[in-house]
């Protein structure tokens, strides 16, 4: 039987806890309290704290009696986590809590499945949820009220999340239809190339095009390693530039990971690494002062890599690519790399370019499986487009 997870700090929230899982089982669902507490609950829990703490790594008994709440917090969440990803009886979650409760409940909302309902009703709602949903698909609910106990507030708000996880959990999974669907990655400067790409396989895939914007890589990554992909098609590689130059959009440091780990099939490219993003001019690190700026808007300023830092990009990227033991095509367009990057354009560069060229040939250990390819073409040409299908079409064969 399916089950919603009602998660929560029993010892500082029991009687909110209660009252929502009363609250689903009236609208019909089948909930499982889970105590994530550090201290004695004031509610039995039908899992209780010390249960969830035996998936935590070595130490997390004594965090959470060594008074520290901030050390016992953490080794919590570390639990919930690995707790949370080996549940399969599990319909929807709604979590409950302050600063601390938020913390540990997401963490392991986090592990979760894309798709899989779950509600995190949280005193920070109303603010920066960023470090608290990553790019899950939490859906972060004001408390309104802080949860010191039942009031008139708090009873509407809770019995409005309860009737709303019951109804997420009840409503069958949506696949998008027959076709298998494929990742694809774009950028404003990118865009001719991948719009084309989608024109051409969208009438046998679904097409999911991310926003190159540092969340937009991670979500998709996000999608393989939940088994809802068949395919990337990633164009457009520039979070790495932020990642290692520190722009605002960065990759992290397990950009290409998901691809390594499914060994899904892959074509790749250089789309934007000719940029490093950051906001507003003023906000751009004193150290870049002098460097060659284009003003995408007021409030985004990108910057020309250089030769050196393109080869670093180069050797970055090749190394990750190196873990690819799927089938991997990587293109490059020997013409420009973004719509700046072009003949006459602000950012045209051949030099820089070459050394992101040669740094990943040099770089790339070829298989049959793994081979990377030049193109007398721009990333936005039509035929570089239809390279990049025939090439995903090689692949998937």
């Amino acid at each position: 039987m399916k089950r919603i997870y009602v998660v929560g700090t029993a010892d500082t929230k029991g009687e909110e806890l209660a009252y929502l899982a009363g609250r689903i089982a009236a609208a019909g669902g089948t909930p499982i309290i889970v105590d994530v507490g550090t201290t004695k609950p004031l509610i039995e829990p039908d899992i209780a704290t010390t249960e969830v703490a035996r998936y935590g790594p070595a130490g997390t008994a004594d965090a959470l009696v060594s008074g520290d709440r901030g050390r016992a917090v953490a080794a919590m969440a570390a639990a919930f986590a690995r707790f949370a990803s080996a549940r399969n009886d599990m319909a929807g979650i709604i979590g409950i809590g302050g600063g601390g409760g938020t913390s540990i409940v997401t963490a392991g909302m986090r592990e979760l499945p894309l798709g899989l309902p779950k509600i995190m009703v949280s005193t920070l709602a109303s603010g920066d949820v960023s470090p608290y949903v990553g790019v899950s698909d939490i859906v972060m609910m004001p408390s309104v009220t802080d949860m010191a106990g039942l009031n008139r507030i708090s009873r509407v708000i809770l019995a409005n999340a309860a009737s709303a996880i019951v109804a997420m959990a009840d409503r069958p999974g949506e696949n998008g239809g027959a076709k298998p669907a494929i990742g694809l990655t774009m950028f404003g400067v990118t865009t001719p190339c991948v719009t084309g790409i989608v024109e051409r396989l969208k009438s046998d895939y679904d097409c999911l095009v991310f926003h190159a914007t540092g969340t937009g890589g991670r979500t998709m990554e996000k999608l393989a390693d939940s088994g809802l992909l068949s395919g990337v098609v990633d164009m457009t590689t520039t979070e790495v530039c932020d990642y290692l130059f520190g722009g605002v959009l960065p990759a992290t440091e397990d950009r290409f990971g998901a691809i390594a780990r499914t060994r899904l099939p892959y074509v790749g490219s250089v789309g934007a690494l000719d940029m490093i993003n950051f906001w507003a001019p003023e906000t751009v690190p004193e150290k870049y002062r002098g460097r060659l700026f284009y003003n995408h808007n007021s409030n985004v300023t990108l910057m020309r890599t250089t030769a050196d830092e393109c080869r670093a990009i180069g050797e970055w990227i090749g190394k990750k690519l190196n873990a690819c033991e799927g089938p991997v095509r990587f293109l490059i367009p020997e013409k420009g790399v973004s719509a700046l990057d072009i003949e006459g354009g602000a950012f045209w560069d051949p030099a820089a370019d070459a050394a992101l060229f040669e740094a990943l040939e040099g770089t790339i250990r070829q298989t049959p499986r793994r081979r990377i390819e030049r193109m007398p073409l721009h990333i936005n040409d039509p035929q570089f487009a239809e390279a990049a299908v025939a090439a995903f079409h090689e692949i998937t064969a």
